[in-house]
């Protein structure tokens, strides 16, 4: 097997890819790995320069577009609130050819509810999570899947939060409506798969690792450079990633011509890196959610010997 060095081998000029909710975190790295590859890139979101989303962060859709272009790829940075049909409809006008869609719409962190259930759980924030998680996810392949399929070979990747596995059994101390939210992809990437194999597309469900995003590390006092002396107080984030990673591994799946056998599936960073030879920023190969499972929730003590 080739080692796959991001926008070094199978390039993906020539390509479009648009990412939906690319304004920071996963989605920003998929963007940026993306355009690294070669793929002229549409970035999607609330958040700009002029004004922000009720996530209320200032990352910004426009830094996301000047990152891809210091990596040497092409970007534009469009506003576009996914859950406003016209503005989905508006963006599908604008844009001629689509043969990326990566759907990483969320931004309903501030409506999570740790440790509630349903019947103590806020009605509105848990509703406000389903429509930012589901809807907006529905809506935008119902405008944008008619472009992807003009041609032969598209992809859709569906940003999630677990795989299908561990999302198996609703987590201890997670929230119903955020459970719902962030599931469904599952059964997003099945649906859109079925639907799309007769037009040559494929439909894949995509979960980061433990990830080491801004509001990660910022929740945790610490930044990209020093983020281990956050292990301390939180030991099983010394199996934590950056979202670069994630772009990498999501990149490596857009240039592989065989990628349809992934069709249906969902998938993760540290499986996608494991396949294509994938490796973190720090040379590492971070296999998260098997640590996850075999480690953390196993009571174990932290120790990621075996598992990056």
């Amino acid at each position: 097997m080739v080692r796959r060095e991001a926008g070094r081998m199978n390039t993906l000029s020539g390509k479009v890819a648009l990412v939906a909710g690319g304004t920071r975190g996963a989605s920003r790295a998929i963007a940026v790995e993306l355009g690294r590859a070669g793929a002229f890139v549409y970035v999607t979101g609330r958040t700009t320069r002029a004004g922000r989303s009720e996530v209320d962060r200032p990352e910004t859709i426009e830094e996301t577009a000047e990152l891809i272009e210091k990596a040497g790829g092409q970007a534009e940075a469009i506003r576009v609130d996914h859950l406003v049909p016209d503005e989905v409809a508006a963006l599908a006008e604008r844009i001629e050819s689509l043969d990326i869609l990566v759907d990483g719409l969320w931004g309903g962190d501030k409506h999570l509810g740790w440790d509630k259930p349903v019947w103590e759980h806020d009605l509105a924030a848990g509703l406000r999570m389903i429509r930012l998680g589901i809807d907006a996810h529905l809506i935008t392949s119902h405008f944008l899947l008619p472009l992807l399929i003009k041609r032969p070979g598209g992809l859709v990747v569906e940003l999630t939060d677990g795989t299908a596995e561990y999302n198996a059994k609703y987590r201890e101390g997670t929230s119903l409506p955020f459970y719902l939210a962030k599931a469904s992809a599952h059964l997003l990437a099945i649906g859109e798969a079925a639907e799309l194999a007769s037009f040559g597309a494929t439909a894949v469900a995509f979960t980061p690792g433990y990830l080491r995003s801004e509001a990660m590390l910022e929740g945790y006092g610490v930044t990209e450079e020093n983020w281990r002396d956050a292990c301390g107080r939180v030991p099983h984030f010394e199996i934590s990633e950056t979202p670069t990673f994630s772009g990498r591994t999501v990149a490596a799946l857009a240039a592989d011509p065989d990628r349809h056998r992934w069709s249906g599936r969902t998938v993760s960073s540290g499986e996608l890196a494991k396949e294509y030879e994938v490796d973190d920023v720090d040379g590492s190969r971070p296999d998260a959610w098997r640590y996850l499972a075999e480690v953390a929730e196993a009571g174990k003590p932290a120790d990621t010997t075996g598992y990056r």
